[in-house]
């Protein structure tokens, strides 16, 4: 699955992965194959950190 390149856009996806499928961000980005510092950077540019305790993006 190709993420979205919009920040904004991807700030949601993310989220409701994280949500609805995996128990962590590493979970997320090993089964899709993901680099968790592109993700971490990326949304981190538009203001948004990951906090490990709600397992989402703020």
């Amino acid at each position: 699955m190709a993420l979205p390149g919009d920040a904004f856009m991807l700030y949601s996806v993310i989220n409701m992965k994280l949500r609805d499928t995996y128990a962590n961000l590493d979970a997320l980005c090993d089964d899709l194959g993901e680099s968790k510092e592109e993700i971490l950077d990326r949304l981190a540019a538009a203001g948004f950190t990951y906090d490990e305790t709600l397992n989402q993006f703020r």
